[in-house]
């Protein structure tokens, strides 16, 4: 069951892509759906995908395709999958996004062991909305993370597996604004993309460096980054 807006907003960016073959902008979503912000965009978008309605394809800067529509508009204007689809060109500059919320002290599970909140999912490959509401909180070692606030995140995509760290991961993040070169960090640019990268400097520059040949580094000017945190700690499942 889709809220009302999700629905909205999936049935606007399938119509737009039906007649031109471009989906609209994070500008022209806010205000299809009258919207105060673009984050509340990053937020429906993210639920249709969970959800199965859309898909994030990867290694293609923000393109979707869209799976299905809702069982009222289904039939004759279901999308077929497979089709090559289109690269939202999301605009950039909305207000700065809060640094994640952590708690100040967290609270001890028990001698060896602390709950961290787990505040969403950070891209290791194509840069997706991150950073989201604590969904719930995790118990790791208390020798893994030391001093300071800290949070988890669950990791999507494969940029960074020649650092050990692969898709599905959850990756322990300390709150931090600064960093240096070689440490692996959660970026946001352009106050509008996370993404978890190996931080260096290129002269007044900030490369955000793979670890996967696969994918470029990203070099930015120092204003259009944000560091939100430095890894500390990873936790993987074996299923």
């Amino acid at each position: 069951m889709l809220t009302r807006k999700q629905q909205e907003l999936l049935l606007f960016i399938h119509e737009r892509m039906k007649e031109s073959g471009v989906p609209p902008s994070f500008d022209e979503m806010k205000d299809a759906l009258d919207l105060a912000s673009k984050s509340g965009i990053h937020r429906l978008i993210t639920a249709l995908e969970e959800r199965g309605f859309i898909r994030r394809l990867p290694n293609r800067a923000r393109a979707l395709e869209v799976i299905k529509l809702p069982e009222a508009y289904a039939g004759s204007a279901q999308p077929r999958r497979g089709f090559s689809p289109s690269v939202i060109e999301g605009s950039l500059g909305k207000p700065p996004a809060p640094a994640p919320a952590a708690a100040k002290a967290p609270p001890v599970a028990d001698n060896s062991s602390v709950s961290v909140p787990v505040m969403g999912r950070i891209a290791a490959g194509v840069p997706i909305s991150a950073i989201q509401n604590n969904t719930h909180d995790i118990t790791v070692p208390l020798d893994m993370i030391g001093s300071g606030e800290h949070y988890a995140l669950e990791v999507k995509g494969d940029s960074m597996i020649e650092a050990g760290i692969f898709d599905g991961d959850t990756v322990i993040i300390r709150n931090a604004t600064t960093a240096n070169p070689g440490d692996i960090i959660v970026a946001l640019v352009d106050d509008e993309e996370a993404t978890l990268k190996r931080f260096r400097r290129k002269g007044a520059s900030i490369a955000l460096e793979a670890a996967n040949p696969a994918y470029e580094t990203r070099i930015f000017g120092p204003d259009r980054v944000k560091i939100q945190g430095k890894l500390v700690g990873l936790i993987r499942r074996y299923h």
